[in-house]
C-alpha cells in the first residue's frame, strides 16, 4: 500500500489560478496498493498558455454528478412506477416489464460510483442503496442448496417474509410490519453483519428475480409472478412479499433523492467538495477515477470472482446483469476524464475537463492517458460483446472467459498508472487510490 510522492515544486503554468497554490490535498480512501511513478517535470508557463482552471473542471465534475444522480432518481422513479404496476396486476408481463425497468435504472446509477470515492458523504450513503452481495436468505425463501446456516450470520435464514417475529442468538425482532423503517433502521446490517443487505437496488433485484441456481452455467433468476398474485400464491406469504418490495421501493427513491439534494448547492455532498478548494476538487476527482478503475472495479469486481470462481461474487448475481454494470462503471471513468456525460434523454452535459487540460499543457500524458482509456473501453465491450454472462466467463478452465477478464483487468490496471502520473504531473499531494489484495494474489 503507497501512496503518491509528496512533490516538491508546484506547477508553473499559472497555478495560483490553477491549483490555488500546493496545499495538501487530503482525500478519505485509504493508500493503494499501486506502483508510484516517478515525479513527472512539472509543466512550465512558457509552453503553453492555460485556459482551463480547476475551478472550471470542479464546476464540471459537480455539474456531471448533479446530472448523472439527477438520471438515478428519474430511472429509479420509474422502476418504482413498473413494480407497482407488477403488484397491481401480477403478471409474466408486468414482471418482465419491471426486471426491465431495474436494469434501465441501473445505466446510470453505475456512473455514479464514481463520484462515491474520495467524497465521504457519498461513501457513507452508498451501502443503503447498492451494498453486495447479500444473504438472501434474510429476506424470502431460498433453495435446500443454499443451507441452513451460516457461522459469519446468524440471520443467514432468517427470511423475513416468512417469519414475522424471529428470536435468533438472543436478539428478538418483530417484523410484523415490514414497513420502509423496518427495513432501513432495523434489518439492514442487523446484528452488524454486512452481508445483511435489506435495502437498494440489490434487494430489489433479488425480490424481481430471485436466486440464480444455475452455478456457472447459463441461466438467471427464475421468481414467478405468482410470488406476488394474491389469487395463485406461490411459495406463500405473497401478501409480505409484495408488502416488502414496495418498501423497498420506496426507501431506494427517497435514498436518491436525498443524493440528489446533497449535490445541490448547499448540499452535504456539494459542501463538502467545495471546503476542499480547488486543489481538492482535483485531487477528489482523480481519486474516484483510480479508486473505480483499480481497488473496486479490476480488483473487487472483476478479478477476485475469477480467482474464486465463484458466481455469488459477482455484482449482480441474480438478472446475471453484472458485465454491464461493469461496462457503464468504466463510462462513468471515462466521463470524468472527457468531462461529458450523456443524460438518458440525450441531453449532453460537457464543460472543462481533465483532458483538455492536459491535451494543452502536458500533450505526452494526455496521448498516454487517451490511448489508455480507449484501450480499457475496447476491452469492456469486448466481454459485453462475447455472449456469456459473467459468472459463465468465471468457470473454472474457461480458458476464454479467463483471458478476456484479464485483459479487462490488465487495462484498468494500466489506465490507473497514467492517472498516477497526472496526478504527479498536477502537484497534487497524498492521493489515495483505493487497491484490492485480489490484483496481487496469483491465479490458482
Amino acid at each position: 500500500m503507497t501512496t503518491m510522492p509528496r512533490l516538491s515544486f508546484c506547477i508553473a503554468f499559472a497555478l495560483a489560478a490553477l491549483l490555488g497554490g500546493c496545499q495538501s490535498a487530503e482525500v478519505a480512501e485509504r493508500p493503494a496498493a499501486v506502483r508510484s511513478p516517478s515525479p513527472s517535470p512539472a509543466v512550465k508557463a512558457a509552453d503553453q498558455p492555460q485556459k482551463i482552471s480547476a475551478v472550471a473542471i470542479v464546476a464540471n465534475y459537480v455539474a456531471i454528478a448533479q446530472a448523472t444522480y439527477g438520471d438515478a432518481l428519474l430511472t429509479g422513479r420509474q422502476l418504482e412506477t413498473a413494480v407497482n404496476a407488477l403488484l397491481a396486476h401480477p403478471s409474466v408481463q408486468t414482471l418482465e416489464a419491471a426486471r426491465s425497468a431495474w436494469r434501465a435504472a441501473r445505466i446510470p446509477y453505475l456512473q455514479s460510483e464514481v463520484f462515491r470515492f474520495g467524497n465521504a458523504v457519498v461513501d457513507e450513503w452508498e451501502p443503503r442503496v447498492n451494498s453486495w452481495p447479500l444473504d438472501e436468505g434474510l429476506i424470502d425463501y431460498v433453495a435446500a442448496s443454499y443451507g441452513t446456516e451460516s457461522d459469519n450470520n446468524n440471520f443467514f435464514t432468517a427470511n423475513v417474509i416468512a417469519n414475522p417475529l424471529i428470536d435468533i442468538g438472543g436478539i428478538s425482532v418483530d417484523a410484523g410490519n415490514l414497513s420502509p423503517q423496518f427495513l432501513a433502521e432495523t434489518l439492514q446490517n442487523i446484528d452488524g453483519v454486512d452481508a445483511n443487505v435489506a435495502t437498494g437496488y440489490h434487494a430489489i433485484e433479488f425480490l424481481l428475480w430471485g436466486q440464480d441456481l444455475h452455478g456457472t452455467t447459463p441461466g438467471a433468476g427464475e421468481r414467478p409472478y405468482t410470488d406476488y398474485d394474491l389469487a395463485k400464491c406461490t411459495h406463500k406469504n405473497c401478501d409480505r412479499r409484495r408488502t416488502y418490495l414496495a418498501s423497498a421501493m420506496h426507501l431506494l427513491v427517497s435514498d436518491l433523492e436525498e443524493m440528489v439534494q446533497s449535490w445541490q448547492n448547499g448540499g452535504r455532498a456539494y459542501g463538502a467538495l467545495m471546503d476542499k478548494g480547488d486543489n481538492g476538487g482535483l485531487a477528489t476527482l482523480l481519486a474516484g477515477m483510480g479508486s473505480l478503475a483499480y481497488g473496486e472495479l479490476a480488483g473487487e469486481r472483476l478479478r477476485l470472482a475469477l480467482l474464486l470462481h465463484d458466481p455469488e461474487e459477482e455484482q449482480d448475481c441474480f438478472s446475471d446483469n453484472t458485465l454491464w454494470s461493469h461496462y457503464y462503471d468504466n463510462r462513468g471513468i471515462r466521463n470524468l476524464w472527457q468531462g461529458r456525460y450523456v443524460r438518458v434523454n440525450g441531453d449532453v452535459v460537457s464543460g472543462a475537463s481533465l483532458e483538455a487540460l492536459l491535451r494543452a499543457n502536458a500533450p505526452e500524458v494526455h496521448a498516454e492517458m487517451n490511448a489508455k482509456v480507449e484501450t480499457t473501453d475496447l476491452a469492456m465491450e469486448a466481454l459485453v460483446k462475447q455472449g456469456s454472462p459473467y459468472d459463465v466467463l468465471i468457470a473454472p478452465g474457461n480458458s476464454v472467459g479467463e483471458t478476456l477478464i484479464n485483459n479487462t483487468v490488465q487495462a484498468l490496471m494500466e489506465e490507473t498508472h497514467s492517472i498516477e502520473k497526472i496526478i504527479s504531473v498536477l502537484g497534487l499531494q497524498n492521493v489515495s487510490i483505493k487497491g484490492s489484495d485480489s490484483l496481487t494474489t496469483p491465479a490458482k
